[in-house]
């Protein structure tokens, strides 16, 4: 039934988003700029000035939300099919895929940000891992130019099929790994067309901005400048000027890094989190990112297509200072080499389920070797069993919120597990796959779209990190939370349910947007993809049903429907614990706020879970 109300109301937003481009009979270019890891209240006209020159000029999404888990990945897969995690199984950054992944180190636990990583995941999966087709994809196989530059990973992820013999019939890829063995091949033409405007075939490295440092040395001091410059110079220069000349629509993702590279890796705040990702650096890498569209946008004025241009920024999530700080986990009470003393290490949650469960700890990113005490996995990822090769439970560090995975479908485990989950300090709410049946403290993975039709295993457990708002008075720009990752407190994270991480930066200008509009309804990143198949006149045959609403308020002579709130409480745990949803609705739509423990996420007071509302 679900699935059918979805389909209903993306199919109610088309009709009216197609009245009103009924107009247009030829669509208007696109662009999809990609701030990673913007927070919206950052951006102002000293700030951001480009960024907030859209937002101000064209419409101002003020409501805007990611995709819980709110990671680089999950979210970019939101963007480009148009479908919630549930049906792209791109659940987080890392994810448990059932097999050893051989170009991530023969791991069944590979970071997904890496083009020969994806590669093998599709292959595995039928050759689209995504289960639902992207929308650039859809774009040139309907004749149009098509280009995404930026970012490995997310890039790629918006044309990531029939990639290895066909460079000079796929979507025009540049990113970190463009001229690597692994990289995605350039055509002939973007070969030619690279070196007449004297641009290096090969991409830049990040220099001193991919230094992250350690427990005694700072990360760093600049952002991502001359490997974002290349990347810019290349749409600008490059890719712009030769869609131009091919007198046809065309499609182009820009995948900024900044402000996301810069916050993990600030050095401002080392092991404090004052003032955490809100210090220089990271200033500088939002003004980076703003000089890129800026860039983009002069281009489009001189070569004389703004006029034909729509242009949409939407940042993948928003960001968080990191905290490596608990009362209760028994791994915060061992010593690392490492970790600063009393401080978590990496992989606590793997570290601290094998002390409670009785179970054997291996690490799948060493050759599965044991994991010592007053040890921590290297990447914080985990297997626990008798038998590494054949786990019990599976533990998939993110970083804000971490993967579980029971691959035996244990309900007992699952019972255990969670009631040691339920113990630690640095949890605030607990979804359980709806196939283990109903816990209490917990609240069922389908309630949050992350049950649907994905071609990788499910999760079994999403365990949310614990936030709170240190250092400002407006919470979305200082939050903090617990993070499950080898940076360290000060640095910068995101994955959290908390409004911090939730909250990104949305807004669009261009001929099929509404001029000085701001919009008050909730708008999502799968609302994003919809939205682009809407303007593009793309159609694809949808797989699963978890799909986001074309944002027909935000476009002339568009219908604007009813939006309105709800909330969703668990039953109570054994210590009183419940987890609790925040939502808004449109139509069948949910946007999901925040979700955790009341008192424990940034965004849900302590009085949340009070009154119980089932919000269905």
């Amino acid at each position: 039934m679900r699935r059918s109300l979805a389909l209903l109301s993306a199919g109610l937003t088309l009709l009216s988003a197609g009245t009103a481009l009924a107009q247009n009979a030829t669509p208007h270019n696109l662009i999809l700029f990609v701030p990673d890891g913007l927070r919206a209240l950052k951006v102002t006209p000293e700030t951001a000035p480009a960024m907030a020159a859209v937002r101000d000029k064209g419409v101002n999404f003020k409501n805007p939300h990611s995709l819980f888990p709110t990671f680089t990945m999950a979210n970019a897969s939101g963007m480009s099919t148009g479908h919630f995690l549930g049906d792209t199984g791109t659940f987080s950054n890392t994810i448990f895929t059932g097999y050893t992944v051989k170009p991530a180190g023969d791991t069944v636990v590979p970071f997904i940000e890496n083009d020969a990583v994806i590669g093998d995941i599709d292959e595995h999966f039928g050759g689209n891992y995504l289960n639902e087709e992207t929308i650039l994809k859809l774009a040139r196989a309907q004749g149009f130019s098509t280009a995404a530059i930026g970012k490995v990973g997310p890039t790629l992820i918006f044309d990531h099929t029939d990639r290895a013999d066909r460079p000079g019939l796929h979507s025009i890829v540049i990113d970190d790994s463009t001229g690597a063995k692994n990289g995605v091949p350039l055509s002939d033409e973007m070969t030619a067309a690279l070196t007449k405007a004297n641009l290096p075939l090969v991409a830049p490295s990040r220099g001193d901005n991919g230094k992250a440092g350690d427990a005694k040395t700072p990360g760093t001091l600049v952002a991502n400048t001359a490997q974002q410059a290349y990347f810019a110079d290349v749409a600008s220069k490059v890719v712009l000027p030769m869609f131009k000349d091919r007198k046809k629509p065309f499609v182009l993702v820009f995948w900024s890094r900044d402000p996301d590279g810069t916050q993990h890796n600030t050095g401002d705040s080392l092991n404090t989190v004052t003032p955490g990702i809100n210090g220089p650096t990271s200033m500088a890498g939002i003004k980076n990112a703003d000089n890129n569209l800026a860039q983009l946008r002069k281009a489009l004025d001189d070569l004389g297509l703004s006029a034909t241009t729509d242009v949409m920024v939407s940042a993948d999530h928003g960001f968080s200072t990191i905290s490596k700080e608990s009362k209760t986990s028994p791994a915060a009470k061992a010593s690392y080499e490492d970790t600063p003393k009393d401080f978590l290490p990496m992989g606590f949650v793997a570290i601290d389920l094998a002390k409670a469960l009785g179970l054997p700890l291996f690490d799948p990113n060493d050759k599965n070797a044991p994991v010592a005490d007053n040890a921590h996995p290297k990447a914080g990822n985990g297997v626990l069993g008798q038998d590494p090769a054949k786990p019990d439970l599976v533990v998939a560090t993110n970083g804000g919120s971490d993967l579980i995975y029971l691959p035996n479908k244990d309900k007992k485990l699952a019972e255990r597990t969670i009631k040691a989950l339920l113990e630690q300090d640095y949890v605030s709410g607990l979804f359980v796959d709806d196939s283990l049946g109903r816990f209490p403290g917990t609240l069922p993975m389908s309630e949050i779209a992350l049950k649907g039709k994905a071609a990788t295993p499910n999760p079994s457990i999403v365990v949310n990190f614990r936030s709170y708002v240190a250092g400002c008075d407006e919470p979305t720009n200082c939050s903090v939370e617990v993070a499950d990752t080898v940076l360290r407190q000060g640095q910068g994270m995101h994955g959290s349910f908390g409004r911090g991480d939730t909250m990104n930066f949305m807004a669009a200008i261009g001929p099929d947007f509404k001029a000085g509009y701001v919009d008050p309804l909730p708008v999502s990143n799968a609302d994003v993809g919809m939205t682009i198949a809407q303007l593009m006149g793309l159609h694809a045959v949808a797989a699963g049903g978890l799909v986001g609403r074309v944002m027909s308020e935000a476009l002339p002579n568009g219908i604007t429907p009813k939006a309105s709130d709800a909330k969703i409480v668990s039953k109570p745990a054994s210590n009183g614990l419940q987890t609790v949803v925040k939502y808004q609705r449109v139509l069948s739509q949910r946007y999901f706020d925040v979700a955790g423990f009341p008192g424990r996420t940034v965004g849900l007071d302590a009085e949340s879970g009070k009154q119980k509302t089932a919000g269905k």
